[in-house]
Parts: C-alpha cells; structure tokens; sequence
C-alpha cells in the first residue's frame, strides 16, 4: 500500500458576507471538543472512500488515490455545509422531527454520503461492505495516514472549524458576534464563552472551551475532592473508588465477632467503641457456643462473674479475697474491653473461665422448672382420669335406662296374657252355667 506523500492546506476559505459600512471585525471561536471530534471524524471517512474506491482495482491503491479523495471530500463537505441551511428551511414542513440538529451528527452525515458516492460497482454488489477484511483494511490505511502525517490533526480541524460554522445556524457551537473595531473584539475574546482553556486540576490536561468550564469540572476525574463517605481524607475523583473501599476508616466492615453471631455492620474506625459497648453481647455469643448445655440465664450470670467487680464483705479475711478478686475483675475487664478479634477475646474467657472454676446451674431454678412439668403432667393425668370417669357414668347410666325399658316392655306383656286369661275363664263360666 503506497501512502500519499504530497501535503497541502486544503482548508476552505473564510466566505466574507459584510455589507458595506457593516462591522469588519468577527470573533471566530467556537466549541474546541465539537471540533476536535469532527477533525478525528475525517481521517477514518477519507480511509472508507479510498478502500471501496479501489476495491477490486488491480492497478490502484488506497494510498494512490488519497490525495484527490480528499479534495473531493473537502469540496463536498463544503459545498453540502453552505447549502445546508438553505435546505432545512425548504424541507422544515416535512420533517419527521427525528433528524438531529447537532453539527456532528449533521457533517457525520455528510461524511456518510460521500463515502457511499465512491463505492465501485464491485464494493456495492459484493459482501464486502460487511465484511472484516474491509474494517481491517481500512483501520490498517488509517494508521499509514497518521504515521506519514498525512493530513495532520491542527488542518482538519481547520476545515471542521468553517463547517461548524456553516451548519450551526442556532450559534449554540460557535461565536457570532462582530465588531468594529479591534480593540473591542481583543476585550471580547478575553471574556468569550468559546475561548479555550485548559483545566487547572493537576494531572489533567483537557482543553475545552469556557462554557464547558463548570460541566468538566464536575467530572473532572483528577479533581481533588472530599470523601464521600464523610472522612477526613481528600482526594482525586478517579481514586475515590479505591480509597472508599480499601483504606476509608468510614467503610463499612463486618464486626469482629460476626463467626460467633454478632450481625452488626460497623464502620472501620468505631470497631473499637463498637466491641467495648457491646461486650456483654458478645460474651454472650461466646459463651453459647462454650456451655451449650447452658440455660440463658446461667450464662448471663457467668457474664457478671467475669465483667462485674465483686462486693466487698465486712471481714478482713473477705477483704483481701474481695480486693485481690477485684484487682483480677478490673484487670479482665479492661482486657476484655480491649479484645478486636476473636481469637483474643476466647484466650482471655478461657484464662478467667479457669480461675472461676466451673459454671455453676442454678438448682433451685432447675428444681422449680421440674416442679412445674411435673405439676403440668399431674394435671393432664387428672384431666384424663376426670374425662374417663364422666365417660364410665354416661355408660353406666345409658345400661341402667335400656334395663328399665326392656323391664317395663315385659311387664307389659305379661298383663295383656292376664287379662287373655281372664277373659277366657269368663266365657267358659258363661258356657258352663
């Protein structure tokens, strides 16, 4: 692939629309980031209409008809600009309102319409518009351009700058206004919106223009900013995400004690106030784990064995225990206070779960709670008997009622053979007499 060597500016002339006695002095700045943009837009345009333009062409190369490619393309990007206003107002009635007003997306489109207007017959009919040897081929002619300074960035956008201006009717992207004199304009360009400036933050080295000052600024990612999760630290907006989740002392972190069943999530720098305010609750989930057997309130029990200090007695005796004993509470409990994991705060339970003794069940609880479940059987044993003994009555009472009524049946009978026996000695009497 030949690159083309032959170099020219090629940008177009500035159209001069004064009328006479009008002012003669005009501020050409414009939005530097639109321009730049456009101007990195060309080079791959330009590398497109040379690829389909030769494919299929033995004796041409992209490199061979590079130069005047880009002729073509300057004129038509400039001759489509000029006409485009022109053409918006004629065809306003008839948009579908979804067309962009954009100036990049409108020159884009320009850009698009003379790469299609290269094609050969051999690019259009062909696969080859999809195919990943063209995107190969022209990301490979691309690169040539850039390294041969082909058409060098600051000429690009030279061009861009007189297109932008041609199709930004609205002037949202450039500076229209036009003065008399010089000394006017000079106090102008100095106070601008389209000026350019170059970022003050430290390591960065963006250059925009002033109206997108504050915008920048607010994403700026090597400005210094405070924590965002309320610390004392500031620093750039590209590392906060590696400060908030590595060093911040305000991360959130789990409690030292979640293994034993402490679910509170803390910030890193209260887990010392967080583990001195919740001992007893911690203990208590320790302890669970150590005297499984254990009732809820033997263990709280053993936890006021091991934080509380000890009352002192009356005699001297008691005394020195009690106040060697509360010498050994103070100095466990400020251990205790200062545990930050669990592997300490077992070590220094087990030392003074040692010098207690043994836990110790409350009897008369346990006695109490026997009491209770035997009292509850007791009653349901009652309970029972009384429904048993209330079903027997019922039995009995339905057997006695069913033995009076067959009683009462058989009395019944026997009279009526009485009184067929009656009757019968009366006929025989009659028939005697």
């Amino acid at each position: 692939m030949e690159a083309p060597t032959v170099d020219v500016d090629l940008s177009p002339e500035k159209i001069e629309n004064e009328k006479e006695g009008g002012p003669m002095f005009h501020c050409d700045l414009h939005d530097t980031e639109v321009v730049h943009k456009l101007a990195q837009m060309f080079l791959p345009g330009l590398a497109s209409a040379c690829v389909d333009h030769t494919t299929g062409a033995p004796f041409n190369t992209p490199g061979s008809v590079a130069d005047d490619m880009r002729k073509e393309m300057i004129d038509y990007l400039t001759q489509r600009s000029e006409s485009f206003v022109a053409e918006s107002v004629i065809l306003d009635d008839g948009a579908d309102g979804e067309v962009s007003d954009h100036p990049f997306d409108i020159i884009s489109c320009f850009v698009d319409d003379f790469v299609d207007s290269k094609r050969n017959l051999l690019s259009q009919v062909s696969g080859w518009l999809l195919s990943d040897k063209r995107e190969d081929k022209i990301d490979d002619f691309v690169q040539e351009m850039e390294t041969n300074g082909f058409w060098l960035l600051y000429k690009r956008e030279k061009v861009a700058e007189n297109l932008l201006r041609n199709v930004d009717f609205k002037n949202s992207f450039h500076c229209s206004a036009s003065f008399i004199n010089a000394e006017d304009l000079t106090n102008h360009v100095d106070n601008c919106n389209f000026r350019p400036v170059i970022c003050n933050n430290v390591g960065c080295n963006a250059r925009f223009s002033a109206v997108h000052l504050k915008e920048h600024d607010e994403h700026c990612p090597f400005k210094i900013i405070p924590c965002e999760q309320k610390c004392t630290d500031n620093m750039m907006r590209r590392e906060m995400d590696r400060h908030c989740i590595t060093v911040c002392p305000m991360k959130l972190v789990n409690c030292p004690f979640y293994a034993v069943g402490c679910r509170s999530a803390i910030a890193q720098c209260m887990v010392g106030k967080h583990c001195s305010d919740d001992l007893q609750s911690h203990l208590l989930h320790l302890l669970k784990g150590v005297h499984k057997d254990a009732s809820g309130g033997d263990l709280n029990r053993r936890i006021e064995l091991i934080v509380q200090v000890p009352i002192f007695t009356h005699s001297a005796t008691s005394v020195l225990i009690d106040v060697r004993q509360c010498r050994f509470q103070a100095s466990s409990s400020n251990r205790l206070a200062e545990a930050r994991d669990l592997r300490a705060l077992k070590s220094i339970v087990r030392d003074i779960e040692a010098k207690l003794g043994p836990l110790e069940v409350n009897v008369i609880e346990k006695t109490s709670a026997e009491t209770v479940a035997k009292n509850e059987d007791a009653e349901d044993i009652s309970t029972k008997t009384m429904g048993d003994a209330q079903a027997l009555t019922s039995s009995d009472k339905a057997e006695v009622s069913a033995t009076l009524d067959k009683n009462a049946a058989d009395n019944a009978v026997n009279n009526e053979e009485d009184n067929e026996h009656k009757e019968t000695g009366k006929e025989d009497t009659a028939k005697n007499e």
